[in-house]
């Protein structure tokens, strides 16, 4: 991971809307910054965040933007690492221009820049940050995605009750989202009576896993489930599969990235993903924005994107409802505490609790000749 790179991108939603605009007058555009690792080691989950959310900027600015102003997207790169992190958070919070922010992607991330959106006074809005911790202990902060808790017992009860399996092998990613995966994971696969016969950690940006995987293969295990990011997981993919460790490969949402096909290559095949969403399991909406996304690309999106896209959607909505004020802005979200609230989003429906945090279901993804699909077996719950 590249340390100290900041990037910073002015993303204009509309012909004639100038770089310097930042001032919030009747004719001015509405600024919304977006933060996310668009550049290091998890730059393939930020480029879909990018992307995800210049789609839903280009569309509400084609029906005219936000009662007649258009929406100006600010992105700052925080290199998924929390100090850089720190960095962008306050260059947000701190510029009064800017009436929300959509991210940040990692947990670790999302949780440095809590404190400082709180102090500010602005809305952190987070499409992908899933430690326990994110939301809790401000009023400031949301996402509308699911929990590690949530995810980590849905696997264990994934692989005991569909795939049938009893002993798994856990390596995971030693920070705050490896952790608490792994933690939810092991204390549901225990209730399930499944046996975890070793849970390793490693180190973000290793690149040999060979001593640690000769170890999970004298364990002879049914399965390797991988608690971090998508980058070290193709690696542990491939070697795995290179010394000859024939057992299902389970990966979460840290995981769902076409980077992970690209680095593991055909030693992804048969990896099975929690995800957040699927496309193929979305309505016409989600259709539409596929199709609309592929045209514009020339890719699919994944969840992320998705996720991101329905981010943009949920701070839009409520300016167009309160106006492009913080509190405000804050407030409404707040306001949207039960189903009849909700934000109908092509991810589904979107409230949030107390805290912040929502309910979502969880999905499983097959990796087939190469891409991502939807596993045969799904435990919608």
């Amino acid at each position: 991971m590249r340390k100290g790179a900041r990037v910073w991108i002015v993303a204009l939603g509309v012909v004639g809307v100038l770089a310097g605009c930042g001032q919030q007058g009747p004719g001015g555009s509405i600024r919304i910054g977006v933060a996310g690792p668009f550049t290091g080691n998890a730059a393939a989950f930020g480029e879909m965040i990018r992307k995800g959310a210049e789609l839903k900027r280009d569309t509400i600015n084609a029906a005219g933007g936000i009662h007649g102003r258009p929406v100006e997207l600010v992105f700052g790169d925080d290199v998924g690492d929390p100090k850089e992190a720190s960095t962008v958070a306050t260059k947000f919070a701190t510029d009064r221009s800017i009436v929300a922010v959509v991210g940040h992607f990692n947990s670790s991330c999302s949780l440095a820049g809590k404190p400082i959106y709180k102090r500010e006074g602005v809305v952190e809005l987070s499409p992908g940050s899933t430690n326990v911790n994110v939301c809790v202990g401000s009023e400031w902060t949301f996402r509308n995605v699911y929990r590690d808790d949530f995810q980590g017992q849905f696997l264990a009860r994934y692989v005991r009750q569909k795939l049938n399996l009893k002993r798994v092998a856990v390596f995971y990613d030693n920070d705050d989202y490896g952790i608490g995966l792994k933690n939810a994971f092991v204390e549901e696969a225990q209730r399930q009576g499944l046996e975890i016969v070793t849970a390793a950690a490693y180190t973000r940006e290793t690149v040999d896993f060979k001593p640690e995987l000769s170890s999970i293969k004298a364990l002879n295990p049914d399965a390797l489930f991988v608690s971090g990011l998508y980058n070290e997981a193709a690696l542990i993919t491939l070697q795995a599969r290179q010394q000859g460790l024939t057992m299902q490969i389970l990966g979460a949402d840290g995981v769902f990235s076409p980077g992970y096909v690209q680095v593991a290559g055909k030693a992804a095949e048969g990896t099975l993903i929690t995800t957040p969403f699927l496309f193929d399991a979305g309505g016409q909406d989600a259709r539409d924005v596929l199709k609309k996304f592929k045209e514009k690309h020339k890719e699919d999106p994944d969840a992320w994107a998705a996720l991101t896209y329905d981010a943009v959607g949920i701070i839009a909505d409520a300016i167009a409802k309160v106006g492009p004020d913080r509190k405000a802005i804050r407030d409404h979200l707040a306001s949207m505490s039960s189903p009849d609230k909700a934000y109908p989003g092509i991810t589904g429906r979107t409230y949030f609790d107390a805290n912040g945090d929502c309910v979502k279901p969880a999905y499983v993804s097959l990796i087939k000749d190469g891409r991502f699909t939807s596993a045969p077996i799904q435990m919608l719950e």
